[in-house]
């Protein structure tokens, strides 16, 4: 049986590689997206979720409080008791800013002395923290504008001091090139899957499969192992791009990365084959492709927030294989995401690639028959 699935294989791979489109869809988009996404424009920032410790017991202090409360980008403005929940409130992502106001804030502030605030970011969303930190500084401009020394014309005496975790230096390329690795597996992956069954029909080799010595299931497996490795590859690809072209970190374990990259392409390839079966030529192929591809990218967290969609289109992101794989790759890659954390984010996705590589072969075995 693996002599045969071999042979499959090799024949897959060879049919791509010889194939001039099959190498352009290797080949182009890849460099691309990664050209273009890795200096994508930045999106505006709504429903964003803040903490506060608010170490000050004056005046100023709880004003401060309500007007963030108060701020139209801001949907919960959550209470903090300590510096280790505010760590980790930022660490598991509860809030994606967190403010802390210092004990002698009000007092500062009616003394004209320089008072104590500090803004902490959560550095894995370089470009939504920059706009939320813009936000919570006018606000602290207007309340410093508004205090005693401020009515007197005094200069302005609230200094803010910004700390970003994870991307401290907030460069753009951190958030984004982490993200194109689960964005490229998830194209190779879903691309040659859906070209693979369509290419056979088109070229009439597809009875030829059907009169050979190969079972369905060993037909299945053929199917699914080229790309699977074609997706590893990329993966492999752009994970040294990431580090060695952009200078993004590697902080947290490799191993866990490609295993939880293995189980992600599994989830893809089904929907690939399952395109695959249902398309008649190549071109029905990309197109249910794309059609499947772009709002797996929107509903992902990709190019904007989960948490500015409404309310009804939420959950549609649980079954988005792209929306777990992120956390897992960003976080493995700027804070070294605990094991734990990674199998809860691998589980759903080994859940989805379950119940996908079942459907497709059901429908592959239906169509067969």
């Amino acid at each position: 049986m693996w002599s045969r699935i071999r042979a499959l294989v090799i024949k897959e791979l060879l049919a791509v590689l010889r194939d001039p489109r099959g190498r352009m869809i290797l080949i182009v988009p890849p460099l691309v997206q990664l050209v273009v996404f890795s200096l994508a424009a930045t999106l505006e920032v709504t429903n964003v979720d803040l903490g506060l410790l608010n170490r000050d017991g004056g005046r100023w202090g709880a004003e401060l409080t309500q007007r963030l409360a108060a701020a139209p980008a801001v949907r919960g403005l959550h209470p903090l008791h300590d510096p280790a929940e505010l760590r980790a409130a930022i660490d598991r992502q509860w809030v994606l800013a967190a403010v802390e106001i210092g004990p002698t804030f009000s007092r500062d502030l009616e003394a004209g002395r320089p008072a104590d605030l500090q803004i902490i970011l959560d550095g894995r969303r370089s470009n939504a923290s920059q706009i939320v930190a813009g936000y919570v500084e006018q606000i602290v401009r207007e309340l410093a504008a508004e205090s005693p020394a401020g009515r007197r014309a005094a200069p302005l005496t609230v200094g803010a001091e910004t700390r970003t975790w994870f991307n401290p230096n907030l460069i753009y390329p951190w958030f984004m090139v982490p993200s194109l690795v689960g964005v490229i597996a998830m194209l190779m992956g879903l691309t040659v899957t859906a070209l693979s069954v369509a290419r056979e029909r088109e070229l009439g080799t597809f009875d030829q499969l059907l009169v050979s010595p190969l079972r369905t299931h060993e037909i299945l497996l053929g199917k699914v192992i080229p790309p699977l490795l074609i997706g590893l590859v990329h993966m492999t690809l752009f994970i040294l791009a990431a580090v060695l072209v952009f200078g993004v970190p590697l902080r947290g374990s490799l191993p866990l990365l490609y295993a939880s990259g293995l189980v992600f392409l599994a989830a893809v390839i089904g929907v690939g084959l399952f395109i695959s079966a249902l398309s008649a030529t190549q071109q029905q192929a990309i197109l249910g492709a794309f059609l499947f591809m772009v709002p797996a990218m929107l509903l992902s967290g990709f190019a904007t927030p989960i948490e500015n969609m409404p309310d009804w289109l939420q959950p549609l992101t649980l079954l988005d294989p792209m929306r777990y794989f992120l956390v897992v790759v960003k976080g493995i890659f700027l804070k070294d995401l605990p094991a734990a954390e990674v199998l809860a984010q691998t589980l759903p996705l080994g859940l989805i690639a379950l119940v996908t590589l079942a459907a497709a072969a059901w429908l592959f075995r239906r169509r067969l028959e």
